[in-house]
């Protein structure tokens, strides 16, 4: 990622953090976009104004979304990398949970990565560049009390995949990257069925992969030009699993997530 412009969304914390300061740490052109910009300005503090720009973005609205973009190549005339990390989750049942839960989950999962993509997509093409998306494991098979989450994620997979397809002869390179559970904050801040911040997460964060290992992992897989990437081994067996026992599988995933504290199901 050498000399990359790297364009990271969602990087005030988590895997977006990571991810941008470990691009930095190999060389690339970091532009970083978050709704709060200053905490974006509170670790990059010691960097150089050269090799970094900060934007502060709500990927829910499009024009921040080409603003962004634009914004990025007002500074380095290019855009090599875009990776889609700006995301939310949400812990209910479907039967319980309000509706807007779920379209908030989709305009900054999956409409924030329409956006961006569309918005990006002309550069990358012009460097062949990479074009990612953070997705999660919830994009292979549906978790319970996660309805909205696993939707918009299923759907990142599918808009990436057609994206990757109808440009195969233009040399863009698409990466769907799916973390397994990953020590971040974004089950801190997950939505409750009525929409308000689910508060403490129910996992025990010392067990995940920390947000520094998946950077690490994303990155390798961007410079490897990989079209998938599945992390953490209880990530990998549900994926393959899944493609020969479904059925099977539903079970396995049920009992897993009931096993959570407080889980919304017995």
């Amino acid at each position: 990622m050498n000399n990359k412009v790297t364009v990271i969304t969602g990087a005030s914390s988590g895997i977006g953090k990571a991810l941008a300061i470990e691009a930095h740490k190999r060389g690339a052109k970091v532009v970083l976009s978050a709704r709060r910009k200053e905490i974006l300005d509170e670790f990059t503090s010691s960097w150089s104004t050269a090799d970094y720009i900060s934007v502060q973005a709500d990927v829910t609205r499009e024009n921040d979304c080409c603003r962004l973009i634009e914004a990025a190549v007002d500074k380095f005339g290019r855009i090599d990398v875009l990776i889609n990390n700006a995301g939310i989750s949400m812990r209910a049942l479907f039967e319980d949970v309000d509706l807007d839960v779920i379209r908030r989950l989709m305009e900054t999962n999956f409409w924030g990565t329409v956006y961006c993509s569309k918005f990006a997509l002309p550069q990358l093409l012009k460097t062949k560049g990479s074009l990612v998306g953070v997705s999660s494991v919830a994009g292979y098979k549906g978790l319970p009390g996660r309805t909205g989450y696993s939707a918009s994620k299923f759907a990142m997979h599918g808009l990436l995949e057609v994206i990757r397809i109808e440009n195969i002869k233009k040399g863009l390179h698409v990466l769907i990257a799916c973390p397994g559970f990953t020590s971040s904050n974004i089950r801190n801040v997950a939505l409750s069925k009525d929409g308000s911040s689910q508060g403490e997460t129910p996992l025990d964060e010392s067990k995940l992969m920390p947000a520094e290992t998946v950077a690490a992992h994303i990155c390798t897989a961007i410079e490897n030009r990989k079209n998938t990437l599945v992390l953490t081994t209880m990530g990998k067996l549900t994926v393959l699993l899944n493609k020969f026992f479904p059925k099977f599988m539903d079970g396995m995933v049920y009992n897993h997530m009931a096993k959570e504290p407080d889980s919304p199901f017995k």
